[in-house]
């Protein structure tokens, strides 16, 4: 088995600020009363409600030590996704929670995300990753941009967000990831025949662990991993162990970069990848640009991996659906000629199938940010500094923000209404998931090829739900069986 870093609670974060279909509250700006400071305020239908204190809003946060017994006792480290949503059930749309010395305000509703977001300040902080920071401190090894913080922070992050998440990389980035997942297509044609079925049953988190890292290591290294065909799983069994080896493989790979700028000059005009390209930039160091980079690469493996899991599973039980994909694709391949830019941009139903997986099936629990000034939601005061949650799971599965949310329904993003703050699977702002264009390209990519080649079809009565591992997991293997189209 190999071992899972700890992965950002945002790191697989999707973020579209469309235009409401209903009024939403007004933002309002620095309103004064005699016993309470400036706040941003939203004004909602009954804005006749005076508003309460912050010791008022409903919850289990008076004693810490006795819900962290309570909570262990339900074994709510692998159900705190129900907890949440039990949690909302039982209190309302915003509670206040306490767990030993952790302790937070969670919402639900998109309008109070709204809210949540336009105070998260200039340098927008969100719940440490304490594994990755205790490493970094153990080896004395920087920290990158997902683990920074302040000036640094946004200094690192403008770089990068030119290099990774603007638009105008997907140029360089979908043949890389189109190679990949036509590989990955071979692989499994000769999985298929080595069966002497003519077809294959099996749980694929390990391939799709192995694909997800082989794509990301492509575009980030601009180089084959080929672990494709090998993958060395014991760097991955103990944490340290791990992230020793993902820093090792940087360091060989911009010690090819430099060896490759003095040697070759036959590769000009070739897409070097993220790393080489962020070198050739020269405004970060070498050091800071290795931090982010191998950030990048762990927290993007995983994350992608299960989605793309989920969504094959949510395929399987709807063949129809499975059916209507197909088609989206082969026109889009028969209008495009061929042209894979093109083809990304005349699937809207993929797209859709990969939002509502992260809706339903979210790698993170929730989204989280620290205010940075004194807010108003559903009529109570929260104070600058408080952690804010907007809980990811269970805002997917609520009636009140979803219509029929238990049904896998991915025409349901084709509607141009009700997307406003809804889809927040790669997070918000300027703190979204930096691997975002990567993450969401690859997953495009991988259904398309999959899709054109084969049928995926699920064992009977097989239902399977969620656990929380750090991120969440399925909490039983998906057994997934694969037919090729053709006979070819």
């Amino acid at each position: 088995m190999m071992m899972r870093l700890q992965v950002c609670p945002s790191v697989l974060p999707l973020s579209a600020l469309c235009r409401p279909a209903w009024p939403l509250p007004r933002v309002l700006g620095a309103r004064r009363c005699s016993s309470m400071p400036a706040v941003r305020h939203a004004v909602y239908p009954d804005h006749s409600r005076m508003v309460q204190a912050f010791s008022e809003i409903p919850g289990l946060w008076r004693n810490g030590l006795a819900n962290l017994y309570n909570f262990w006792k339900l074994d709510g480290f692998r159900n705190i996704h129900r907890v949440m949503v039990h949690n909302f059930k039982t209190f309302g749309p915003i509670y206040r929670e306490k767990i030993g010395y952790y302790e937070s305000v969670n919402i639900i509703k998109p309008e109070d995300a709204a809210i949540l977001f336009k105070a998260e300040g200039h340098y927008p902080r969100r719940l440490k990753v304490e594994a990755w920071t205790s490493y970094r401190d153990y080896r004395n090894r920087k920290y990158g941009v997902l683990l920074k913080n302040g000036e640094d922070w946004r200094f690192n992050r403008v770089i990068l967000n030119r290099e990774v998440i603007s638009p105008k990389v997907l140029d360089d980035f979908v043949p890389l990831l189109d190679e990949v997942g036509r590989d990955f297509v071979v692989r499994v044609h000769k999985k298929i025949e080595r069966s002497g079925q003519g077809q294959w049953t099996t749980d694929l988190s390990h391939e799709l662990f192995k694909y997800a890292l082989e794509s990301v290591g492509s575009v980030l290294y601009g180089e084959r991993l080929a672990l494709l065909r090998r993958l060395g799983a014991k760097i991955w069994r103990d944490h340290v162990e791990a992230w020793d080896g993902i820093f090792n493989q940087a360091d060989r790979c911009i010690q090819n970069i430099y060896r490759t700028m003095r040697q070759d000059t036959s590769a000009q005009g070739k897409y070097p990848g993220v790393l080489a390209s962020l070198l050739l930039l020269d405004k970060l160091s070498i050091e800071d640009i290795k931090a982010s980079i191998t950030e990048l690469m762990a927290g993007g493996v995983d994350t992608t991996s299960i989605t793309l899991l989920w969504t094959l599973y949510e395929l399987a039980r709807h063949p129809d659906l499975q059916e209507e994909l197909r088609l989206e694709v082969s026109a889009a391949r028969s209008s495009s000629q061929g042209d894979v830019m093109q083809m990304l941009k005349r699937i809207p139903l993929i797209k859709g199938a990969l939002k509502e997986s992260l809706r339903l099936h979210p790698v993170a629990v929730s989204l989280q940010r620290y205010i940075t000034e004194d807010i108003v939601i559903q009529n109570y005061h929260i104070p600058s500094g408080t952690l804010v949650q907007l809980g990811l799971y269970a805002m997917g599965r609520d009636p009140g923000v979803f219509r029929r949310p238990e049904q896998y329904q991915p025409s349901r993003w084709l509607r141009t209404e009700n997307q406003y703050f809804r889809s927040l699977g790669f997070g918000f702002g300027p703190r979204q998931c930096l691997g975002r264009r990567i993450a969401e390209t690859e997953m495009q990519l991988f259904l398309i090829h999959m899709l054109e080649n084969f049928r995926v079809e699920k064992q009977r009565q097989m239902e399977v739900r969620s656990t929380f591992e750090l991120i969440l997991l399925p909490e039983k293997p998906i057994l997934l069986t694969i037919k090729p189209l053709h006979s070819s």
